[in-house]
């Protein structure tokens, strides 16, 4: 039988289709060009487009913003449809998806380190760097299984009311006489680790390896003035809220939180903070397949959507290029600007990721947290 050109550009198609080389959208626009579409309707490709791509997030405020910075226009500009999951992407949650040999979720904003840790056990997708623009970032905050999504810091902050003077480095955070009250601290070791040291006098270069046994000794000096290891954002504002700790180590985007509600009354600053990344990572197999994972990511670092994150929660743009775009007044509030990366030190990804497990049990038996 002749074979028409038309009917080997549309074989042409098929093949591409198959491959994943192109999107069911392109795939549809071309084959109408063609004057193909039923032909084509009839091709018996499985699209994984035709699957929602599943975001895993840490759920509360974060679902309804990261839908309005990134999810909503994705969909609009690709027409793969998204759903959001806020159960939290814990490594323990990854580990145990992938365990069941089905997994339903396909990117997950995990700790930098998570992904790092489980991409090099084989069971993270490494990025592809061809459809997410690796420019985007700065080379720190991107390794091969996961590029940075926004930027965060746990800063210290005080009641005003308790003292006459502002507390400025972990050494004051550690002077009970000087800044008398109970303190909090985050649950989890990122960055209580580092606090610790840098109170008992090391310096932010000389930081890394983490002395694991000077800075749980010099945890253990605190003990009796933590009042909580808090677990959640909600918890450390409460905690303050309720005027029953007078300075804490939180998150930035609840020290503005705070002391907005408070009307000024609970303060905060940059100096000495610690500042990391949230990490895009996607699942091994995961459902939806790795284009349209790949392209979420891609999407996901345009300063657009960055800049409306920073609006919604106070998180921190990872692409430099968002940071003429920000709004005066947020300008002081962005954690990633390069004047606050300046009074911040940086959370050792590399670090975490050789580490995290041995040293995690140590914390909490001696934090009891």
């Amino acid at each position: 039988m002749h074979q028409t050109h038309q009917q080997d550009c549309i074989e042409l198609l098929v093949e591409k289709a198959r491959r994943g080389q192109i999107d069911r959208r392109s795939f549809l626009k071309a084959a109408g060009m063609l004057a193909a579409l039923p032909l084509a309707m009839r091709s018996g490709i499985g699209w994984a487009q035709d699957r929602p791509v599943i975001i895993v997030n840490w759920g509360g405020d974060a679902i309804d913003a990261y839908r309005q910075a990134w999810t909503d226009s994705f969909t609009r500009e690709t027409g793969i449809p998204v759903r959001i999951d806020g159960s939290g992407p814990t490594e323990g949650a990854i580990r145990a998806q992938l365990a069941s040999g089905r997994p339903s979720w396909d990117v997950v904003d995990a700790e930098p380190f998570t992904s790092l840790t489980l991409g090099r056990e084989g069971l993270m997708r490494p990025l592809d760097f061809n459809t997410i623009e690796r420019s985007k970032v700065n080379e720190e905050f991107a390794t091969e299984f996961g590029v940075a999504g926004y930027l965060y810091s746990y800063v210290i902050a005080w009641d005003k009311e308790r003292f006459d003077s502002a507390p400025q480095t972990w050494a004051d955070f550690w002077d009970v006489e000087r800044f008398p009250g109970k303190r909090t601290m985050y649950k989890w070791m990122n960055g209580v680790l580092e606090a610790a040291l840098l109170a008992d006098g090391v310096a932010v270069e000389d930081l890394y390896p983490l002395d694991v046994a000077r800075a749980l000794d010099k945890i253990d000096e605190l003990r009796p003035h933590i009042l909580a290891y808090w677990g959640s954002g909600a918890e450390s504002q409460q905690l303050f809220l309720d005027g029953e700790v007078s300075i804490g180590q939180i998150w930035n985007t609840r020290a503005i939180v705070l002391e907005r509600d408070t009307e000024g009354r609970v303060g905060w600053h940059y100096d000495n903070a610690c500042v990391t990344p949230s990490s895009w990572a996607v699942l091994g197999d995961n459902p939806a397949g790795s284009e349209p994972a790949m392209r979420f990511i891609n999407h996901a670092l345009e300063p657009e959507g960055q800049i409306e994150l920073l609006k919604l929660l106070g998180n921190g743009p990872s692409n430099p290029a968002a940071e003429a775009l920000i709004p005066e007044e947020l300008i002081e509030l962005n954690c990633g600007s390069v004047d606050n990366l300046a009074r911040q030190f940086k959370l050792d990804i590399e670090w975490y990721a050789d580490h995290y497990g041995s040293v995690l049990d140590q914390f909490l038996s001696r934090t009891g947290a």
